[in-house]
């Protein structure tokens, strides 16, 4: 048994599950050596990433999946891409690429010998009303592709340590940019106002 999934064609639905990763596998069987294929674009359901970098919420996921049965479960394998968005972790500017992630996760039958010998916190998933929720899967494989520091550029100069400004934008300047650097030591006496040299010295009258 084969079919497949084409942005509703038959084989895979999500019918009413509010999660687009979540699959209804009715269609398969329990048949082993059974076989779906599932490719379609479906919108992220929310912000799927790390901090600095990530897929953004709404943005399109194209799943490209085959769902196989085996004797003590669904074996799921294929991969998901999506843009993603950002910022540098040096200098802050927007950044954008993609992702890939590859999937290969076995989704245990209820009262299979799986499912009775393993618990809820392993890496094993549950079928659960003839379905498969690939969420955390993703979640988790995202997490793990994403870079930690993203960055616009690889020589990326980073922020001005006194202003804040990217040091990018001045590179083509023809001298360095940089700020005078006062001693703290002497920082008072450089916010005090000079003294003025042409005024007249009040002590200086009647001196020869």
């Amino acid at each position: 048994m084969a079919g497949k999934s084409k942005h509703g064609a038959r084989g895979i639905t999500r019918g009413g599950h509010q999660s687009p990763f979540v699959l209804d596998i009715s269609r398969l069987g329990m048949r082993p050596g059974s076989m779906i294929t599932f490719d379609e674009t479906v919108s992220s359901p929310s912000r799927i990433g790390i901090e600095l970098i990530a897929i953004p919420e709404g943005a399109p996921v194209d799943l490209d999946l085959r769902l196989e049965s085996v004797s003590e479960g669904v074996l799921v394998s294929g991969t998901a891409s999506a843009p993603t968005s950002g910022e540098c972790a040096r200098c802050l500017t927007p950044v954008t690429g993609d992702v890939e992630i590859y999937l290969t996760e076995l989704f245990a039958y209820p009262d299979s010998a799986t499912e009775a010998t393993t618990d809820d916190d392993d890496e094993v998933g549950r079928v659960v009303d003839d379905t498969v929720d690939l969420e955390q899967p993703i979640i988790d494989a995202v997490g793990m592709q994403l870079p930690f520091s993203p960055v616009c550029r690889e020589d990326c100069p980073g922020l001005c340590p006194e202003c804040g400004a990217p040091l990018a934008d001045f590179e083509n300047d023809a001298e360095p940019h940089g700020h005078d650097v006062i001693d703290p030591r002497w920082a008072k006496l450089a916010a005090m106002k000079p003294v003025d040299e042409d005024r007249p010295d009040p002590d200086a009258g009647g001196r020869e």
